[in-house]
């Protein structure tokens, strides 16, 4: 395989645990609010 893809491969799981706990912390200052925020931001 691609050294380069999985390098890319790496990165996107990093990244999807870093969301994963950034949603948590979100979720800790907003409660149930926390989707409706990020859809708001992200409809923008």
């Amino acid at each position: 395989m691609d050294k380069q893809a999985l390098e890319l491969a790496k990165r996107i799981t990093e990244l999807d645990l870093e969301r994963d706990a950034m949603f948590e912390q979100l979720i800790a200052l907003v409660g149930s609010q926390a989707d409706e925020l990020l859809r708001f931001l992200q409809n923008r």
